[in-house]
């Protein structure tokens, strides 16, 4: 039997007594295991891509170079060029990098010992109550500098709709959507509260995470633990 998955509308001004980022006061057999959110950086690299969208505009520059000077561009022709270009990637670099702190300043996730809520959403926050007994598995991609994506695949039929999780969502994983915390600080302890929170719950031995190379389309490692 599968618990029900709940969504509800988040006010900045949350009841009094409670904790933002929560529904309501904790019921007294449930406690704060751990609450945080994505870093803001890291979120731009991995979750945003902001390497490759760097790389983009450097390739756009140069070209925009080579093709200034083919058609005799040269002094103060070229270096207007040249500073439309960097003013279009700075422009791009700083969208990504704004948008990526507005979703740190927005998002709270909190792994207690019977669910996982995220608080979620810029301009109409929500709040995802997610239940262990709806949880199948969670997955997690540690990077070198300790951050990851704690991925949650969700036992059917419960399901949440991708572009109300996105960006907490694992990528192209549309039919049926994972929720996922981003860019989560310390993510290798983080994974393994969770996974002992998800063992505990469903009264077996808490499991070792055990890693496993990740394919080259993303970085770090993927360590897996079931529920």
């Amino acid at each position: 039997m599968t618990a029900k998955i709940t969504a509800a509308a988040a006010a900045e001004g949350d009841k009094a007594g409670t904790l933002r980022g929560l529904p309501g006061p904790l019921p007294a057999d449930e406690r704060i295991l751990w609450r945080g959110g994505p870093n803001a950086l890291s979120l731009a690299r991995h979750g945003f891509r902001l390497r490759l969208l760097a790389g983009y505009f450097a390739a756009l520059i140069v070209l925009g170079a080579v093709s200034a000077v083919s058609q005799g561009e040269a002094g103060l022709t070229l270096t207007l060029t040249m500073l439309r270009c960097l003013a279009l990637a700075g422009a791009g670099v700083s969208l990504v990098l704004a948008y990526a702190w507005l979703v740190r300043r927005s998002t709270i996730y909190t792994v207690t010992n019977r669910r996982v809520v995220l608080h979620i959403g810029i301009a109409f926050p929500v709040m995802l109550n997610v239940p262990y007994a709806a949880i199948e598995t969670a997955g997690l991609v540690l990077r070198a500098d300790g951050s990851g994506d704690i991925a949650l695949r969700l036992i059917p039929p419960a399901k949440i709709a991708y572009i109300i999780l996105w960006p907490h969502a694992r990528p192209w994983h549309f039919s049926q959507p994972q929720p996922m915390l981003r860019a989560v600080p310390d993510a290798a302890r983080v994974a393994q509260t969770l996974s002992r929170a998800l063992a505990a719950a469903a009264g077996v031995p808490a499991p070792l995470a055990p890693r496993i190379p990740e394919t080259a389309a993303a970085a770090g490692r993927r360590a897996t633990a079931a529920a």
